[in-house]
């Protein structure tokens, strides 16, 4: 039986990797819990709108409330601040249901920066932490200031000058003032199991920011990720995923920046290489011994901005043309092949319509799509297409603008070109 698994916010970055990671494994049902109206709707079939933030009196009530309604078994937490609230909810005994992450005391630590850097103090390389603007010299310059709980690159600031320090800390005291470090920046992806195993770390480089976000990435080889790793899981209790995040200094040493108990935004690198950490993590939590299979090759990963899309057409037919839409020069165009099966998927009959000039079956067979369509028609005598359009609850996707307009004048039905295909594929 599948296990119910609520991912809160289900809009982060991070909500949305675990989607990515979770949502084709036969043994979870993924429900994605959002407090505002976000991407998480158009990417979770199962969406929950309009819970509460995580600082709100009822937060807890209310997911309980959701965990009995919908019988969650594990929420996955995709926010700092929720990871921290909810374990500690959880060893209270207050919240109904597991959490996927580590102990309320390891997730304390990671939260604030200033704890990270005192509880491994003399255990690995730490910024420099600058007690007050005084004790700042020229030579020290510039410096890093950031709060002492945040995420991403929010409230961060670099001052060059003692009068920009004096700036930032006029907007904002309780920032912490740090050495700059300005050298490479890496993320370190770890698993440890239920008996405090180091399973997994593998380091990659964050070589394009955006937003906090690491957007290009590339796998990185170097033993001193894998010996910071062990000293941190040797000091602080993890249990399942975690990271940390170092970034060199004058003089390539690798200094720690900060820890986190969950899923990175960007672990789609390593999930690509066979290493799905917040499966594993899952299966660890169910009492599963987990291992590590991860392929050789090297990747890298780069993002940006992904449409999804919500519409009210509704069909229950597609007409669709043939040459330069299912095949374009002499390929099968893969968006429209995706939408076909997708429609397959949905009960949705799928009808050929097409002017095609060669030997029809046999490029169908050729291309293995003989049994796809659940009926054909083979326009060859010149007639309209719009004349076998019977069904007004369709919609007709064509290359040919004059053959859309006289479907859509007639007709009267959504048309669409090849370059709309994604705004069907849910």
């Amino acid at each position: 039986m599948k296990k119910n698994i609520l991912v809160f916010p289900c809009g982060s970055e991070v909500g949305l990797e675990l989607y990515r990671s979770l949502s084709m494994s036969i043994h979870f049902n993924l429900i994605g819990g959002s407090s505002v109206s976000d991407h998480g709707k158009f990417v979770y079939e199962n969406y929950i709108n309009g819970l509460p933030l995580v600082d709100d009196d009822d937060f807890i009530d209310r997911i309980n409330d959701v965990i009995d309604k919908y019988k969650i078994d594990f929420i996955f937490p995709a926010h700092d601040s929720v990871v921290l609230k909810l374990s500690q909810e959880y060893e209270k005994g207050v919240l109904k249901c597991k959490v996927v992450t580590s102990c309320a005391k390891t997730c304390d630590i990671s939260r604030s920066k200033k704890k990270t850097y005192e509880v491994l103090d003399g255990i690995v390389a730490t910024p420099k932490i600058y007690n007050k603007p005084v004790d700042i010299q020229d030579v020290d310059l510039p410096v890093f200031l950031k709060p002492d709980v945040g995420q991403g690159s929010k409230g961060t600031y670099k001052a060059k000058t003692t009068d920009e320090i004096d700036f930032y800390l006029q907007r904002d005291p309780t920032l912490l003032l740090l050495e700059y470090l300005p050298g490479r920046e890496y993320t370190v992806d770890c698993f440890t199991d239920t008996d405090g195993n180091l399973l997994f770390c593998e380091g990659r480089e964050r070589k394009r920011v955006s937003g906090g976000i690491s957007v290009n990435s590339e796998t990185v080889k170097d033993g001193r990720f894998s010996e910071l790793a062990k000293k941190i899981n040797n000091k602080i209790l993890f249990r399942g995923v975690w990271f940390f995040q170092v970034k060199e200094d004058n003089n390539g040493n690798l200094v720690l920046m900060e820890i986190a108990p969950r899923i990175a935004g960007t672990m789609g690198l390593v999930r690509c290489k066979g290493v799905n950490l917040a499966l594993m993590s899952l299966f660890d939590m169910l009492g599963y011994k987990v291992s590590v299979l991860e392929n050789s090759y090297d990747m890298i990963i780069d993002r940006a901005l992904q449409s999804k899309y919500s519409h009210n057409i509704n069909y229950d037919q597609v007409y669709l043309d043939f040459d330069d839409t299912v095949m374009v020069e002499g390929k099968m165009n893969l968006s429209v092949i995706t939408f076909i099966f997708q429609c397959i998927n949905n009960g949705i009959k799928v009808s050929l319509l097409t002017r095609h000039s060669g030997e029809l079956n046999e490029i169908l067979k050729k291309n293995r799509l003989e049994n796809v369509f659940d009926e054909i028609f083979w326009v060859r005598d010149g007639s309209s297409k719009s004349s076998y359009i019977k069904n007004r609850n369709s919609i007709f996707i064509d290359d040919s603008f004059k053959e859309r307009k006289e479907v859509c004048d007639l007709i009267k039905i959504p048309v669409f070109d090849t370059h709309m295909i994604e705004c069907l594929i849910k």
